[in-house]
């Protein structure tokens, strides 16, 4: 990647559900300002290491730094823990996490669903809050989708809603977990250029996809997991285009449409 300072970074990640072993020791890192994206098969690990990444799911074993701090741990194995509940919460607000199902809640407005977090969580003034989301909600293009109800929306229209909800937390980073999975083709090209123009801002984003064209397009690094481990990795040009290993060409085999090396 380069010498800039990661914003998160995870170290010699171990996962397990049980007896089963998700994650089996995974190194990764998202510089400021620059995009990751992680490829794989279903099962690969890809969405328990950015659930890990923001502290949604504990690990067994390893290191998880937000901007160079270490979370801290108590407990071992299957029972470790995190020991700060604060130190959570700080690293979870930088973090904002995009679902694949969007995450709205139905009795709100979408106004209402971009304000909440900052008003509640973060204990910013309601009017200055409100003229943020009102930005963010224009930004991706639903300003005028204000006062509609989740209900009322195409589902490229939620992951935008849930994108402008992230954004309003003003975060450090942003992780996204299958952005455009849930979505038919042309609502998917929808959201995928929000994650672009986001991209062009220079915003620190990691993005679990199965996209491959996203993953060229967007990232300044892909990493490939295979079976809980990182098969390969490199610049998306790199990776795409002339894959080393026999299992990631398979993979890019069977994952059309993906982009082809100039």
């Amino acid at each position: 990647m380069n010498d800039t300072k990661p914003v998160i970074e995870i170290r010699d990640l171990h996962k397990s559900y049980g007896a089963l072993e998700v994650l089996k020791g995974v190194d990764i890192s998202a510089p400021a300002g620059h995009v990751v994206s992680m490829i794989g098969s279903s099962g690969s690990g890809k969405s328990t290491l950015l659930r890990c990444c923001n502290l949604l799911e504990d690990s067994q074993q390893g290191e998880v730094l937000f901007e160079g701090e270490p979370v801290r741990w108590k407990g071992e194995g299957l029972n470790r823990r995190p020991a700060d509940p604060k130190q959570v919460t700080r690293i979870r607000t930088n973090l904002a996490m995009v679902f694949q199902q969007f995450n709205l809640w139905a009795h709100m407005t979408i106004l209402q669903n971009v304000m909440e977090a900052p008003v509640t969580v973060l204990g910013r003034p309601r009017a200055e809050v409100e003229a943020k989301a009102r930005e963010y909600l224009e930004k991706v293009g639903i300003g005028d989708k204000a006062d509609a109800w989740p209900a009322q929306l195409s589902g490229g229209q939620q992951q935008r809603a849930a994108i402008a909800r992230a954004l309003c937390m003003e975060p450090r980073a942003l992780l996204f977990d299958e952005p455009t999975s849930a979505l038919d083709p042309e609502l998917e090209q929808e959201v995928v250029r929000v994650i672009k123009d986001l991209a062009d801002e220079g915003r620190t984003m990691i993005i679990v996809t199965h996209d491959m064209r996203m993953a060229h397009d967007v990232a300044d690094h892909v990493v490939f997991l295979h079976q809980g481990l990182i098969e390969e990795q490199g610049p998306p040009a790199e990776l795409f285009g002339n894959p080393k290993s026999e299992r990631l060409q398979q993979f890019l085999s069977h994952s059309a449409p993906h982009p082809q090396p100039a």
